[in-house]
């Protein structure tokens, strides 16, 4: 089997590519991940070289290519009730705090799940709600995108691994895990009514004004530098509410990045500008 050699070269030109389309900045202590990832595509186009591919990318007829490129390279690692504490604000904080400030019987929720993966954090913050029983006449709707194309479609679908399963406490599996035609496991059509699947790059402008009241935006700001981390989080808290959440993931900090939001908790930010 023919072996493909990245060369620092093509590097450069693929790495360019990805953080001047996404904002995705992949350093060169990553060449050797983008080779194994990359490998398989060139295989499956038939081409002699990294040389031929980055050509194919730079030509007219490379704009496919490029979505495929970045789905190769974007890494998907998720689970359902990831870094629960969030999840536990939630239902402790958060959403007592809206009802009492809309207080209406049916009010309106809506939540952005940005860099949302396979699914397992918009269908876990499906199951939050639906759990929070003074939510349960209203308007809630959760929007749930990613940059890589398979794995919005793979979300939409619903359907998993049976070893997914076991993050997913025993009173929630009881009632939100169905099986598909195929027999395997899979989220309820009640889950399924809550969230609004799409392919989205959240450096090209945004389909949707808001308001949202939270955002879910977790592990995926570690991939930009601090000036794209800072106008994306301009971005975030101009199509919040006043005074609405955002919650990143565990190793990511606003701290020098942006003074339009207050950290609340372990992760947890709230829009002050």
């Amino acid at each position: 089997m023919q072996e493909y050699i990245l060369q620092e070269g093509d590097f450069r030109k693929i790495s360019a590519l990805v953080t001047n389309t996404t904002g995705i900045v992949i350093s060169e202590k990553k060449r050797a991940f983008v080779q194994g990832r990359l490998t398989r595509r060139l295989r499956a186009l038939g081409l002699s070289g990294f040389d031929e591919y980055t050509r194919m990318l730079a030509s007219a007829a490379g704009a496919d290519e490029q979505q495929m490129l970045v789905n190769a390279i974007t890494t998907n690692h998720t689970s359902f009730f990831r870094e629960p504490h969030h999840f536990d604000y939630l239902t402790g904080t958060v959403f007592p705090s809206i009802v009492q400030r809309q207080g209406k019987e049916r009010g309106r929720l809506r939540i952005w799940s940005a860099g949302c993966s396979t699914g397992e954090e918009p269908y876990t913050l499906a199951m939050t709600l639906r759990d929070f029983p003074a939510l349960a006449s209203w308007d809630c709707k959760i929007l749930a995108t990613d940059l890589d194309t398979n794995v919005v479609n793979h979300a939409a679908a619903g359907s998993y691994d049976a070893d997914r399963l076991p993050s997913i406490p025993p009173k929630y599996r009881k009632r939100y895990v169905t099986t598909d035609p195929d027999g395997g496991p899979a989220m309820t059509d009640e889950l399924k009514s809550l969230i609004s699947f799409g392919s989205l790059n959240l450096l090209e402008p945004w389909p949707m004004k808001g308001p949202f009241d939270i955002i879910f935006c977790r592990n995926v700001v570690i991939y930009f530098d601090k000036p794209t981390q800072a106008r994306l989080f301009d971005r975030y808290a101009d199509v919040l509410k006043p005074d609405g959440w955002l919650i990143v993931g565990h190793s990511e900090s606003l701290t020098n990045v942006t003074q339009r939001f207050k950290l609340l908790d372990r992760t947890v930010y709230r829009r002050i500008k």
